[in-house]
């Protein structure tokens, strides 16, 4: 698989990254699982790997440490980023820590845990309403200067909380992580793309299939978006799932995998190497908005 650098600051990465949020919400603590997983995306060539908040509760990253540790695969040829910000408490109720003691604390663990002097990237997972920007951004610098992370990036943040943050740094923020899937197109029309581009990044985007509602989902729009992408396929020879992907891909954005099923990993990566016709795009842009 290709690599492409997510900014002009770097870092490379594999056109598709594959994240462990999901091992969270499904649970997963099967190592044959796993490291199955593990292995079909090193098999694609899929190097860059992204951890959360979350992923710790299964302890996720001493699975995945001691996985690619038993392929011999060398620190220098695998991208790793972790991320931070969101927590819950007792009750469940989920909110933000943007503190500085929560997001150095996560740092440190995240190298413990992965056994790794550095992070190619950190995350800034969700904009805190209660912190003071200043302080977080001097936070991010630190974490970078320190050696602890290469470079930062943030997850889930607006264009005015984007630019706010930015806006106290000194260091470049090199990607933002967005929601964005052909039932889902917001970031579109609502400027995030744009902005992010302006910064000389690559946005990176979750839920690609929006949770398998594009390939199962029973509404007007999932139906009628459906009847598009098998045509689009067809001309491709290729399937929905591809298409619908590299309709993505074609808006200069990297797909995020976090499928535990790997043919459905197999099909985000290969995805990258379809090439739509303007055409096609919009056909299946126009069939995705809601009537």
């Amino acid at each position: 698989m290709q690599k492409v650098y997510l900014s002009d600051s770097g870092p490379k990465v594999s056109k598709a990254i594959y994240s462990f949020w999901r091992w969270e919400n499904e649970k997963m603590t099967d190592l044959k699982k796993a490291t199955e997983v593990i292995e079909k995306c090193l098999e694609l060539g899929i190097n860059t790997f992204d951890h959360g908040d979350t992923s710790a509760q299964l302890e996720t990253e001493q699975v995945v440490k001691g996985i690619l540790a038993s392929k011999s695969i060398k620190r220098e040829d695998i991208v790793l980023f972790a991320k931070c910000g969101i927590r819950k408490d007792s009750t469940g109720m989920v909110y933000f820590d943007n503190s500085r003691k929560y997001l150095l604390d996560s740092v440190d663990h995240f190298l413990k845990d992965l056994n790794t002097e550095y992070l190619d990237m950190f995350l800034l997972n969700g904009f805190d309403f209660t912190a003071n920007p200043e302080e977080t951004a001097s936070i991010l610098q630190q974490i970078v200067h320190t050696g602890k992370a290469k470079h930062i990036g943030i997850a889930n943040f607006t264009v005015d909380q984007h630019k706010l943050l930015a806006k106290h740094l000194s260091i470049p923020i090199v990607t933002s992580h967005i929601e964005l899937n052909l039932l889902n197109t917001s970031p579109i029309r609502d400027g995030r793309i744009d902005f992010i581009k302006e910064q000389y990044c690559k946005p990176l985007v979750w839920a690609p299939l929006a949770g398998g509602e594009i390939l199962e989902g029973g509404s007007e729009q999932a139906i009628r978006l459906r009847k598009v992408l098998n045509v689009v396929a067809e001309k491709h020879d290729a399937n929905l799932e591809q298409i619908a992907v590299s309709w993505l891909i074609s808006l200069g954005v990297l797909p995020i995998i976090g499928s535990l099923n790997t043919n459905r990993i197999a099909n985000v990566a290969t995805a990258t190497e379809i090439q739509l016709s303007k055409e096609d795009w919009y056909e299946i842009y126009y069939a995705s908005l809601k009537s």
